[in-house]
C-alpha cells in the first residue's frame, strides 16, 4: 500500500504544482477568471490520479479485491501527498515568485464585485473581505491552511467515489 500510495501521490503532486506553475504564468494574459477555472480543472485533474492509484492497488497488491474503507484509505493518502505538493507550490509562488499576487486578488475581487452591478456598501464588504484573505495569505501558516482547503475536500471526494467504483470482493 506504502509504495501505491507514494507513487501515485508524487504523480499527482507533480501534475498539481506544475498545472499550478502553468496557470501562474498564463495569469496575466489569460486573466483572473480563466486562471480560476484552469487552476480548479488542475486540482480535478490531479484528483482523478486517485482513482488510478486506487485501481492499481485492487489489481496489484490487493489481488483483485477492494474494500471501500481500503480504497477510501489509499484515496485519502494520495489527496494528501497532492495537497502538500500544492501547498508547497503556492508558497513558493505567492512568498519568492510572485510579488504583489495578493493585492491583484484584492483588486480582481473588487472588480468583479463592481463589473457584475454590486452596490457601493456590497464593493466595500468585498474590499473588506479581500483586505482580511490578503492578511492571512500574507502569513505562511495561515496561507498554508487556506491553500490546503481548495485541493484536499475535492480529492476526498473523489477518493469516495473511486472507492465505491473500484470496490471490489
Amino acid at each position: 500500500m506504502k509504495r501505491t500510495v507514494l507513487t501515485f501521490g508524487l504523480i499527482s503532486g507533480l501534475v498539481s504544482a506544475g498545472l499550478m506553475f502553468l496557470t501562474a504564468r498564463l495569469l496575466e494574459s489569460i486573466g483572473y477568471e480563466k486562471g480560476e477555472i484552469l487552476g480548479y480543472t488542475g486540482i480535478v485533474m490531479a484528483g482523478l490520479i486517485v482513482f488510478f492509484g486506487i485501481r492499481s492497488y485492487r489489481n496489484g497488491a490487493g489481488g483483485g479485491r477492494l474494500t471501500f474503507g481500503r480504497g477510501l484509505a489509499i484515496g485519502v493518502l494520495i489527496t494528501l501527498i497532492s495537497s502538500v505538493f500544492y501547498v508547497a507550490t503556492f508558497q513558493l509562488l505567492y512568498f519568492k515568485l510572485m510579488p504583489g499576487y495578493g493585492d491583484k486578488m484584492v483588486a480582481f475581487m473588487v472588480e468583479r464585485a463592481r463589473s457584475s452591478g454590486a452596490s457601493p456598501q456590497k464593493i466595500e464588504e468585498t474590499a473588506r473581505q479581500g483586505q482580511m484573505f490578503k492578511r492571512l495569505w500574507d502569513r505562511p501558516l495561515t496561507n498554508a491552511a487556506l491553500t490546503f482547503i481548495e485541493p484536499f475536500p475535492i480529492g476526498v471526494v473523489i477518493a469516495a467515489v473511486s472507492a465505491a467504483i473500484l470496490r471490489r470482493r
